[in-house]
């Protein structure tokens, strides 16, 4: 199977089952129009999000890694009327386009897009005593992965689900030798959730239009 295969597939998945939306399109122009990089979650990706968020009733969603905010416009859906999205971005460019276009679609009340390094801003919501999180979704540099889970396990409770994205890193997750910052992150952190007592987890590899990666589902017990 080939790259071109993956992506055709994704295409057709889209068409069906997806379809066309003037807010996710809108979202992604703006953001290609602002230089960001085109990492975004694909449209199928985006609507799993959208769809394990609500299957859990979450009323309290926790993004790290903002981008141009596409992945937080397929989370804030999933979320009542009085629910919360808190999105946490390093740079202020992408933060901006991010907050334009959750605007855009209509989130803006209720959801925020913080600007900093994501250690200080997670580091801010504990010291304030934030409200537990029900879903926390983690897509920011990898390297950095076992800070942010120390860091969410502090922000949810029993019962919450943390999504960690971009795990597999094309295969190299399953090599022990390798020296890569990102791999070495990712590894630690599976290893950080199968010694947790209190985390049980699973990992999904996926292909399609962003290549050959996956996801690590992880839930809080009690």
């Amino acid at each position: 199977m080939t790259q071109q295969q993956w992506t055709a597939v994704d295409g057709y998945l889209n068409e069906v089952l997806i379809g066309e939306d003037a807010a996710l399109t809108a979202a992604l122009a703006t953001s290609a129009k602002a230089g960001l990089p085109e990492i975004a979650v694909s449209p199928t990706q985006g609507k799993l999000l959208n769809l394990l968020a609500a299957s859990i009733g979450a009323r309290r969603i926790l993004e790290i890694g903002s981008l141009g905010g596409y992945s937080a416009i397929w989370l804030g859906r999933a979320l009542p009327a009085d629910g919360r999205l808190v999105s946490l971005e390093l740079s202020p460019a992408h933060a901006a386009v991010a907050r334009a276009n959750l605007h855009e679609a209509g989130l803006e009340k209720v959801a925020e897009v913080r600007t900093g390094r994501a250690a200080d801003s997670l580091a801010e919501l504990v010291d304030d005593g934030a409200e537990p999180f029900d879903l926390v979704f983690i897509d920011a540099d990898k390297a950095s992965i076992p800070e942010y889970l120390d860091f969410s396990l502090k922000l949810t409770r029993p019962g919450s689900l943390i999504i960690v994205d971009n795990v597999i890193r094309g295969g190299a997750v399953a090599d022990a030798d390798s020296q890569d910052p990102s791999v070495l992150g990712v590894r630690r952190m599976h290893e950080l959730v199968a010694a947790h007592p209190q985390l049980e987890a699973t990992a999904v590899q996926t292909v399609g239009s962003k290549g050959y990666d996956g996801f690590t589902l992880i839930r809080v017990g009690g």
